[in-house]
């Protein structure tokens, strides 16, 4: 009884392992074919990404006078704590 379930456990690995290892193989062709696909019909020169304009220093209207005031000078007050 005992060998016949160590037998069983050991071809259940086996099977678990080989399909694990088909399964891996097929995914690394999957994927180098569509990598080549990809360069096949991609555009000549890749799109690059459009960068947004950085905010200015000053505050956007969306923020009030105050609360603005309020960040530079509590910005200001960690610097001088925190100098080294």
């Amino acid at each position: 009884m005992n060998e016949q379930l160590m037998s069983q456990a050991v071809d259940l690995m086996v099977a678990g392992m080989g399909f694990v290892f088909v399964f891996l193989i097929i995914l690394v062709f999957a994927t180098l074919l569509m990598s080549k696909l990809v360069l096949r019909f991609s555009p000549e020169e890749p799109a690059t990404p459009t960068r947004t304009p950085r905010a200015k220093s000053s505050a956007s209207p969306s923020v009030d006078p105050d609360t603005a005031e309020a960040i530079k000078k509590a910005i200001a007050q960690y610097r001088s704590r925190h100098k080294k």
